[in-house]
């Protein structure tokens, strides 16, 4: 798939097919998360993938969305990638944590790959972070970042809209919307 066609076809997938995922497909969707920058590479971040019953039952119970379909999501996909960091091998500048930073790059190259490789995700951080960390034994000093389940699709979905880049991009100064295809 081109990088473009990629990310043109990310989208938040909450329905999954029971398959289990491909040991090979999920290699290169963990070396792709491997590969992505971090704070003087210092990689804070630790995935956890989680396949087993029981653990993807508990880590249901800990999304806090209002409606059921991200906590649903979790029991139908056949594995949930948990994205943790210690914010103590990070850096901080100017009051900004970077093992935030660092975890989302890792994970949208996680998220990316996996869509390239057929799969859905649902990048998901409304949760429990206590519950996780109970169920999945993670240290005390680890943060849960996000979570998403990885499946094989089960929905048809469209993407959403496009941005207007007028209202997101700007030219020089912030007065200055950047105008696509300028010559």
């Amino acid at each position: 798939m081109e990088f473009y066609d990629v990310v043109k076809g990310r989208k938040s997938i909450k329905k999954f097919k029971n398959t289990p995922v491909n040991e090979e497909k999920l290699a290169r969707m963990i070396n792709a998360a491997m590969m992505s920058p971090s704070w003087k590479n210092k990689s804070s971040y630790k995935f956890i993938l989680v396949d087993e019953k029981r653990e993807l039952e508990q880590i249901s119970k800990a999304i806090m969305n209002k409606d059921n379909s991200a906590a649903q999501s979790i029991l139908d996909a056949p594995m949930t990638a948990v994205i943790v960091a210690d914010p103590n091998t990070s850096g901080e500048v100017e009051d900004k944590e970077y093992y935030l930073v660092d975890s989302a790059i890792a994970m949208e190259h996680f998220v990316l790959s996996a869509t390239n490789e057929g799969y859905g995700t649902c990048w998901i951080g409304s949760i429990n972070e206590d519950i996780i960390k109970k169920s999945l034994s993670i240290p005390q000093n680890y943060k849960v970042v996000a979570i998403t389940p990885i499946g094989e699709i089960a929905e048809s979905k469209d993407h959403y809209d496009k941005k207007d880049v007028k209202d997101f991009v700007f030219s020089n100064t912030w007065d200055n919307s950047y105008v696509e295809n300028r010559k």
